[in-house]
């Protein structure tokens, strides 16, 4: 703690060097083995980002105080006119002092999306303070969105080289209240920064990530993916790496578009001679895929001669739809009929309350969830029987992941079922999904999930360390939990207060 510190300047300060590195966080030694996958699953033959133990001792992880660093900078988030209500601008506004908003006003007064402006850090540790304006995300415009937080990131290294700044508190840019989804824009960062270190590593000491509760997971999934720690993980990132991880800087690449023609248009088309126009066109249905683009002839007569028409992409996916919905209230009705006592005596899954919004809180106790020896039909009529008057509205849900083991996991098999059985209006009307204390593999097999089997809750899931996060978003009193969980909550506290200590 310094003396004297001055009006608005933070209390204590932390210094790079004593945060963990990268390279010192415990490698998980469970790896999946692809060697035996039916079919040809994505392979890069060769590693793209190859074990660099002088890479992954510049980085350090940081769940703290941003204002709390002091390094060389530290990276603000905000928005065109510079002044965004996000909880982290408005705390560097706050330590930094009336001397930033005045600095503001008078020479930089706005940043565009993509660009950075560079302020002194006044009352805060740090020397500089770099703004920069992540990206609005859009479906529809997807490519700008990734160029624009790639530029973002390269903006903010390439300033610091060019000022001879060697240590920066970054913060994730890209931001869910601008629709960004978490995982992708973790994607851009962590190969930007990998290819920037790469070139300009010498200039850099230490790069602090400063994370949120939910954004810790997903780093600590895709960290091993960008920045390996042994040849284990840099052989199974291979596997686990997306198909684009970018160009020379990391930045976003556009494929060209596939346009073959023949040489004679008199010719007729044979073998791989082919006019290939529909690959690149985002249409709802594949135009060569729809009966219309394939010239079958007169449907009616293939109808009276008994052959089988051609299957209509619109239609399957309407029939599907109905199907869905008249299986679902099958099961709705049984679930309103059917003796669930043996489900709903375990308590693992009930409403507690609201939360600070007025939204009904359904809380899941992993621990006493007994997967292995429930029936799990019944247990799907209990989940059914349960939230369908709940999710008429908007709710969320907490799921506390305390001391459970594999006997409460259910498979992924049985999970996928569920979340394809369950109507829109149970996505729609999610408005968070709460994981308290999750573990490592928890997060793994949760960002996998939600990118392979539930994208729509993709950006509902956060990973809380702990029961207090909670209380952020729901009175204490709107909670009802077992007292198993709190005790346990406590635990972890006075073992890292004693931990601190040392």
């Amino acid at each position: 703690m310094r003396l004297m510190e001055p009006l608005g300047v933070v209390q204590y300060v932390v210094e790079p060097g004593a945060l963990k590195k990268w390279s010192d966080y415990p490698v998980q030694h469970r790896f999946t083995d692809y060697s035996n996958s039916i079919g040809e699953p994505t392979h890069h033959t060769i590693s793209p980002f190859p074990c660099q133990p002088a890479l992954n001792n510049k980085l350090a992880l940081w769940t703290g105080d941003i204002c709390a660093l002091q390094v060389d900078a530290v990276v603000n988030s905000t928005n065109e006119t510079m002044d965004d209500n996000s909880p982290m601008c408005q705390r560097i506004f706050a330590q930094a002092g009336s001397a930033l908003k005045l600095e503001i006003l008078h020479d930089a007064k706005e940043c565009k999306t993509g660009e950075i402006i560079v302020t002194q850090g006044h009352c805060l540790p740090a020397r500089f303070i770099i703004h920069t304006v992540g990206p609005v995300y859009n479906v529809k415009y997807q490519t700008a969105a990734q160029n624009t937080l790639h530029c973002c990131y390269r903006n903010v290294l390439q300033k610091a080289r060019e000022l001879g700044l060697h240590t920066i508190a970054l913060p994730v840019i890209n931001s869910v209240r601008r629709n960004y989804p978490p995982d992708a824009g973790a994607h851009i960062a962590l190969r930007t920064i990998r290819r920037f270190l790469e070139q300009y590593g010498d200039s850099i000491a230490c790069i602090v990530f400063v994370l949120e509760p939910c954004d810790i997971g997903i780093y600590e999934v895709l960290l091993p993916l960008y920045f390996p720690r042994n040849l284990a993980e840099q052989d199974n990132a291979c596997w686990q790496l997306p198909n684009d991880i970018g160009g020379m800087d990391g930045e976003p690449l556009l494929p060209d578009r596939q346009i073959r023609i023949i040489d004679n248009p008199q010719h007729a088309l044979h073998g791989d001679e082919s006019v290939e126009l529909s690959t690149q066109l985002e249409t709802s249905v594949n135009i060569g895929e729809h009966a219309f683009a394939q010239m079958q002839g007169d449907l009616d007569r293939q109808r009276l001669l008994g052959e089988r028409p051609p299957a209509d992409p619109l239609a399957d996916i309407m029939l599907k739809r109905m199907q869905q919905k008249e299986r679902y209230e099958r099961l709705l009705r049984r679930a309103k009929t059917e003796d669930l006592s043996e489900v709903s005596g375990i308590g693992c899954l009930y409403q507690s309350g609201v939360d600070r919004q007025g939204r009904p809180v359904v809380v899941f106790v992993g621990k006493w969830f007994p997967a292995t020896k429930i029936n799990l039909d019944k247990a799907l009529l209990y989940v059914i029987q349960l939230l369908d008057p709940i999710v008429k509205g908007d709710y969320v849900i907490a799921y506390f992941h305390t001391l459970t083991t594999s006997n409460n996991y259910p498979s992924l098999q049985w999970l996928r079922e569920v979340y394809n059985v369950l109507p829109y209006k149970y996505k729609k009307n999610l408005k968070h999904f709460y994981i308290i204390h999750p573990t490592f593999w928890t997060k793994m097999m949760t960002w996998w999930f939600t990118t392979f089997m539930a994208p729509a809750i993709k950006q509902k899931v956060h990973n809380l360390p702990g029961v207090e996060y909670l209380y952020e978003v729901m009175s204490p009193e709107q909670l009802e939990i077992p007292a198993y969980i709190t005790e346990y909550d406590m635990t972890v506290r006075i073992f890292a207060i004693l931990f601190s200590w040392e």
